[in-house]
């Protein structure tokens, strides 16, 4: 049987020709690589849910070329989710709004409201423009998976899962921000962030004036399961170098260990080095890639010292906590 097609950054004629032909998609963007497919098509979207094994129940983003296309789907749009809009799209960013008909219960999960983004890479972008609809694209790996952030990535993961026939892979590099995009419920009279990213709280609060509210919602979002995120191996989560020290010798005896943390704290004895990010950014970036790394060295655990700060590190500490959950 034949490989998956990967396409060249370039290709978004044969990207599109995938898309209205049915196929799905492997598509870059800024956050993680989504599994992309068009988001008018239930045939196309039920193949999503099928090579994912994702509940049927769980709502997907749908990704447009730019704001105009929001009354497409959106049959309100309040100010401050336009004030946001204006701020941050193209960009990590998802506005859940209350839906119009165009939204089927097969992208929405049968609730009344859509999640839409305008990604923020030029790859994606090219292809959204060049198609002129919607496309559904949640992460392109195994539901409550380490999400992609390369095209090697969504191949290791799914290429025994896709059809070689009408399907493909587009090449736009690794993902520049590493982490799903911020999902903010703006249905009511304020904003409320659903799942943190690289738009953090102060950032909401900033451009709408309002106090973003709290993440207590009846709305279902992508990514917001308490296990999700999760490697094969065991993750331990710590707060201090020494807590992550003393860890790391208890379980060491065992096996090789996996540590990711700051680049100033030394690595342990008996352990293997994941990642050693400078910034919250650099771990954001970095996180997927390094989970991935220990199942690729078949380890047992991985040690996590959770960042500090109020930007991307809550978002990083979100991924964690729900990676360690499973």
């Amino acid at each position: 049987m034949a490989g998956i097609r990967v396409l060249d950054a370039h290709d978004v004629e044969t990207a599109v020709a995938v898309l209205r032909q049915g196929g799905l998609l492997g598509l870059p963007t800024e956050t993680v690589y989504g599994l992309a497919a068009d988001a008018d098509s239930q045939a196309a979207v039920a193949r999503i849910y099928h090579v994912k094994g994702r509940p049927l129940d769980h709502p997907v983003i749908v990704h447009i070329p730019d704001v105009t296309k929001v009354s497409d789907w959106a049959r309100e749009f309040p100010e401050y989710a336009q004030a946001l809009a204006a701020a941050f799209w193209p960009g990590p960013m998802t506005l859940v709004l209350p839906r119009t008909s165009r939204a089927q219960d097969f992208v929405t999960g049968s609730q009344d409201t859509v999640a839409l983004r305008v990604p923020g890479h030029p790859v994606a972008l090219g292809v959204l423009r060049s198609f002129g609809g919607g496309v559904a694209a949640p992460s392109a790996n195994q539901f409550g998976a380490v999400s992609p952030t390369s095209a090697r990535h969504v191949l290791h993961d799914l290429s025994e899962r896709l059809d070689a026939d009408i399907d493909a892979v587009i090449d736009g590099g690794e993902c520049g921000v590493g982490l799903e995009s911020t999902i903010i419920d703006c249905t009511g009279s304020y904003p409320r962030i659903l799942r943190p990213g690289a738009i953090s709280a102060a950032d909401v609060e900033r451009v709408t004036g309002m106090a973003v509210g709290e993440p207590v919602s009846d709305i279902r979002a992508p990514g917001t399961l308490d296990s999700h995120y999760a490697p094969a191996a065991a993750v331990r989560l710590v707060e201090s170098s020494e807590e992550l020290l003393q860890v790391v010798s208890e379980l060491s005896a065992a096996g090789y260990v996996g540590v990711i943390a700051p680049e100033a704290v030394p690595t342990p004895v008996g352990a293997v080095r994941l990642s050693m990010p400078a910034t919250n950014q650099h771990y954001a970036e970095e996180l997927y890639a390094a989970l991935r790394e220990a199942d690729r060295l078949r380890l047992g655990v991985v040690v996590a010292l959770l960042p500090q700060g109020t930007d991307i590190a809550v978002a990083v500490r979100d991924r964690l906590i729900r990676a360690a959950h499973g």
